[in-house]
């Protein structure tokens, strides 16, 4: 057919970037995934039409929770994406399909504002990002979109980020506008909190967005520092993996809320918004008083934030100069600190469900000096992450999976590029 061979010859014109984004391992397969989310789109133009995307997620390096507080972060982007084949339409009407998820999301651009009953959803994402371009000064055409995920939802590797700046980039190149990906970022953050009705920070969308692996300083919000490190951590003769092992979710709203709380509070207490406007010498200095009044929890967790915005800084420049066992042992020091201090591994409340705490224990135990575990982002009952030696990283993977289930163990690769347009 000729809208077959149209589309084959595109998809192997694009091999340079395919490999860019899945490594020369992952090509066929990338071919395989546009080639099927394409098929259900061609039409009398044999596809020629049809245009791909793709947005990455990310994993959290360092920094947990700082960012809340204008701390320092890194993140990184992840060959783990979501793809899209996308075909424009002449009127404004926006037409989503998801691989694995039943039905079609429709959305009229003509109508902007919020809707209540979109809260939470996908739709309400598509409206909120098209309304702010609106507001920039972009006309937004309607599409259609296919889209084929492999970014785990619930996995903590950003699959809302992705899908956030994944329909910024779809709607600003559809409009011929470019942006620089932390306006992208900032766009999408935007629309999860006004539209979806979620409050995040920045550092999901900055790293889907940005690609590669990245250090982020929030001191300004409304300017953050970006800065890409140039370290090969692919070259370092470790894996990164990425391990759920399941856990009870409900009602774990309140835990994450205390922890900026908590911290804004000691700010508070020493006249400040946020922790990084406190000189770290006098919350040592003022210890006494912050435990009398605010507890000796909101002190330890201002303490941990202290000390990791410190050890990012390390980090980064671990990183920069090649110093990847150095890197790992402040990793380490890491994920110590938010199990001692900002004790996010468990909630206290569940004594008999503490699986992201067994995860950690175990592959502690298991690697000895063969690599690092910490919490990966939220916490509680959330994702671990591990830095395994590669002679280990195929037993660990079994040893864990013998654990949690096959499934729970996900091997990270970090990408160069951010969210794209591939074809």
């Amino acid at each position: 057919m000729a809208g077959k061979g149209s589309l084959e010859e595109r998809l192997k014109k694009g091999t340079k970037a395919l490999v860019a984004l899945y490594g020369e391992d992952g090509v066929e397969d990338a071919r395989s995934r546009c080639a099927a989310l394409a098929l259900p789109l061609l039409g009398t133009d044999a596809g020629l039409g049809l245009r791909f995307y793709s947005a990455p997620g990310r994993s959290e390096i360092a920094g947990n929770h700082t960012d809340h507080n204008r701390g320092r972060v890194i993140c990184a982007a992840l060959r783990l994406d979501i793809l899209a084949c996308v075909k424009p339409r002449s009127d404004r009407l926006v037409k989503f399909v998801s691989k694995g998820f039943e039905g079609e999301i429709v959305i009229d651009l003509a109508t902007a504002g919020p809707i209540p009953t979109e809260t939470g959803t996908t739709a309400a994402l598509i409206r909120g990002v098209a309304a702010i371009l609106g507001e920039m000064g972009c006309r937004i055409p309607g599409f259609e979109a296919r889209l084929d995920s492999r970014v785990p939802v619930g996995s903590g590797l950003s699959s809302s980020a992705a899908i956030e700046v994944l329909i910024a980039t779809i709607m600003l190149d559809l409009s011929e506008r470019q942006l620089d990906p932390l306006d992208v970022a900032k766009i999408a953050r935007r629309a999860e909190n006004e539209w979806f009705g979620k409050p995040c920070g920045l550092m999901d969308q900055a790293a889907s967005a940005s690609g590669g692996f990245i250090a982020i300083d929030f001191e300004d919000l409304d300017k953050p520092k970006l800065r890409r490190i140039e370290g090969d951590a692919a070259a370092s003769g470790y894996r990164l993996f990425a391990v759920a092992p399941g856990g009870d979710h409900a009602d774990l709203t309140p835990d994450y809320a205390a922890i900026p709380e908590e911290m804004r509070a000691v700010a508070a207490f020493l006249g400040a918004s946020e922790l990084r406007s406190i000189d770290p010498a006098r919350i040592e200095s003022r210890g006494p008083d912050i435990r009398a009044a605010l507890g000796d929890r909101a002190l330890l967790r201002a303490l941990h934030f202290v000390d990791e915005n410190e050890r990012v800084r390390k980090m980064t420049k671990a990183l920069e100069a090649g110093k990847f066992r150095k890197f790992l042992e402040l990793v380490a020091k890491s994920g110590d600190s938010s199990w001692r201090l900002l004790q996010n591994v468990s909630t206290g409340r569940t004594p008999g469900s503490q699986s992201l705490a067994v995860a950690i224990a175990l592959t502690q135990r298991w690697l000895g000096k063969d690599g690092v575990a910490r919490v990966h982002g939220g916490g509680f009952a959330g994702t671990m992450q591990a830095w395994v030696r590669d002679k280990r990283a195929a037993a660990y993977k079994r040893y864990i999976e013998g654990w949690f289930g096959a499934g729970s163990v996900v091997e990270l690769e970090i990408r160069g590029p951010g969210a794209c347009r591939l074809l």
